[in-house]
């Protein structure tokens, strides 16, 4: 039986498009625009961010479905027992997630936060801002991650199945990593928005894909699926852009309102998505992973579940406090520094394949 690893290796390093190779340049362009139109047209952004159930916002979960759907067509359930022959890609994601993430973020909300950038915050709102970090580091991402898995040419089916082990074992270990961290008793867990956004990012979404899948397969065979994956693939980057038209255009007056404190809050983060990427990328090398696991387990190491964060620093702290503040910073960052995660393991798979053909020899 051919391996995942064998599969991995045959693998040519993805071709990007023109689009795809200045998708840096379209996403600043993305981030001024939605900047400029959210203080320009504040209204139509107001309507479209009152759009959420459980604090799921309705037109991104669409622009999200656009975006994941390229990479849940390309899972074969029929192969996805041999996952587990990737089982070091799973451990080095679970021990980055759940032992070294909520820490490390904590660590570097005390060292930033709690003391180098003390003298520009205000006072009151620090252990609220350290809180709303910790809050995003304790959640794993579940739907961006399809996103990024796919523009590295992930192994989807590891994918799927990482992203599924995550969330279950998020069900357990938020609240009380959470409450360890915020020295706090009990903690509100929104439920409702973490069940919600499992149902649209992850059962809804598969279940649809796999029935597009099999129509596909039984009308045209493999070119007709790899023909659909083609055309969807530009879809799938527009819907990732107008997402960043939308999130920066939600917070335009804050970005406008409060530049300093947004940056210094984004300091701890964009450090923690990657060291925590850089953590899981050594790891997998290490252990002589193949590239195409090695890149979803580093950006599901990397990346954050924001609507949960925001939804329980809403419900713990208050709509308007330090910590909902840091947490939405942290939906700011995400989509272009995650970009930048991508291309970095894009950029390095020779060095990284180097070492799994020495481990081979």
């Amino acid at each position: 039986m051919t391996s995942v690893t064998q599969i991995s290796r045959r693998r040519a390093t993805p071709a990007l498009g023109t689009f795809e190779r200045y998708l840096t340049v379209w996403v600043a362009l993305c981030i001024i625009i939605g900047i400029v139109l959210g203080r320009l047209l504040p209204s139509p952004f107001h309507a479209l961010g009152r759009m959420t159930v459980a604090e799921v916002n309705i037109p991104i979960a669409v622009l999200i479905w656009l975006m994941i759907v390229p990479m849940l067509l390309k899972v074969d359930f029929g192969a996805l027992h041999r996952v587990t022959e990737q089982w070091r890609g799973i451990a080095v994601t679970v021990a980055v997630n759940w032992l070294v993430k909520p820490f490390s973020m904590a660590l570097l909300g005390w060292l930033f936060i709690g003391w180098l950038f003390r003298p520009w915050l205000p006072a009151g709102e620090i252990g609220s801002y350290i809180a709303g970090l910790i809050l995003l580091a304790a959640a794993p991402c579940t739907a961006m991650v399809f996103v990024w898995s796919n523009l590295t040419d992930g192994e989807p089916n590891f994918t799927l199945t990482q992203v599924a082990l995550n969330d279950t074992i998020m069900v357990f270990a938020f609240a009380p990593i959470v409450g360890l961290l915020l020295g706090l008793s009990s903690i509100i867990v929104p439920w409702s928005t973490l069940f919600l956004s499992v149902i649209l990012y992850i059962v809804v979404p598969v279940i649809a894909a796999q029935l597009w899948r099999r129509l596909l397969l039984a009308r045209g065979g493999d070119a007709a699926l790899a023909q659909t994956l083609c055309k969807l693939q530009p879809i799938s980057l527009l819907a990732l852009l107008a997402t960043l038209v939308l999130l920066f255009g939600f917070q335009g007056e804050q970005i406008v309102k409060q530049p300093l404190i947004i940056a210094l809050l984004a300091v701890p983060i964009i450090i923690q998505v990657y060291l925590n990427a850089g953590i899981a990328y050594a790891l997998n090398r290490a252990l002589g992973v193949p590239h195409n696991v090695a890149c979803p387990s580093a950006l599901i190491g990397a990346s954050n579940f924001f609507e949960l964060a925001v939804a329980a620093a809403i419900a713990l702290f208050g709509f308007q406090s330090g910590a909902a503040l840091a947490t939405v910073v942290g939906v700011l960052v995400e989509v272009p520094v995650m970009l930048s995660v991508v291309r970095i393991v894009l950029w390095t798979r020779g060095w990284y394949e180097r070492r799994i053909d020495s481990l081979a020899i």
